[in-house]
């Protein structure tokens, strides 16, 4: 299978590395994200492995892979929920920080420079697979979620993030956050690569999955957070199983 990474967003990503931790960084607004992302992946693996989400170790006994997994911001958040989890990223640096990060904290996981095309190849399948704020950043979309989608075992769950391809999410997430608020540094996203849910649905379904659930996210001006959202015209998340 022919990787679908973007050397130029690998090099992007490979020179912000050392501030993926720095929760005021260029990396901030990812932060101020993730707690809706993780309750999203662990209330929803929850519902479907039949666990307990208010347990301390609700994912114990799940294989995880996150492909783009960057510094480990999601990775390891999951690996203390007690997933058996293998973050991806073929940006060596931001890999060394996960590592670090992840020693320095005494978390468990395996994290890899390398592709989830080189890790299906090898026959390597997991019962959730990560695709979160990546998909925007490939070269061949199409390809890399048959990839992703064959990672997920029979009665897996595939979770997938990004930003659909509207004019608002053209002023908001490029325009606003790039140029004006300055809460991501300018060229991080390209609108072009932005995708329609029922792009991502298609993909998806193409290979082998089913999407159950799909889930707006908005930024809340009073708490400086994110949300939960019927909204999806900018940010959204999906869920999608393989039977």
């Amino acid at each position: 299978m022919a990787a679908s990474v973007d050397r130029e967003e690998v090099a992007r990503f490979d020179a912000q590395a050392a501030t993926w931790w720095d929760a005021d960084g260029p990396m901030r607004v990812l932060h101020r994200f993730n707690p809706v992302r993780l309750a999203y992946i662990r209330d929803e693996a929850c519902r479907h492995f039949g666990r307990d989400p208010n347990r301390p170790f609700a994912l114990e006994g799940l294989s995880l892979v996150d492909v783009g997994c960057g510094g480990g911001v999601l990775s390891e958040p999951l690996a203390r929920l007690g997933a058996s989890v293998i973050g991806l990223d073929p940006a060596e640096k931001n890999v060394a920080v996960a590592r670090a990060h992840a020693e320095a904290e005494g978390v468990k996981a395996d994290y890899r420079a390398e592709t989830i095309e080189a890790v299906v190849e090898r026959g390597e399948r997991f019962d959730i697979v990560l695709a979160m704020e990546v998909v925007e950043h490939v070269v061949d979309r199409t390809a890399f979620l048959a990839t992703c989608c064959a990672a997920v075992k029979p009665g897996g769950l595939l979770f997938a993030a990004t930003l659909n391809r509207t004019m608002r999410s053209f002023a908001l997430a490029i325009v606003g956050a790039e140029y004006v608020l300055n809460w991501l540094p300018k060229g991080t996203h390209d609108w072009d690569k932005f995708v329609k849910p029922d792009e991502l649905t298609a993909d998806l379904e193409a290979g082998g999955l089913q999407v159950f659930d799909t889930a707006g996210v908005m930024f809340d001006p009073l708490t400086g957070g994110w949300r939960r959202s019927r909204d999806t015209a900018v940010n959204y998340m999906v869920a999608a199983r393989r039977d």
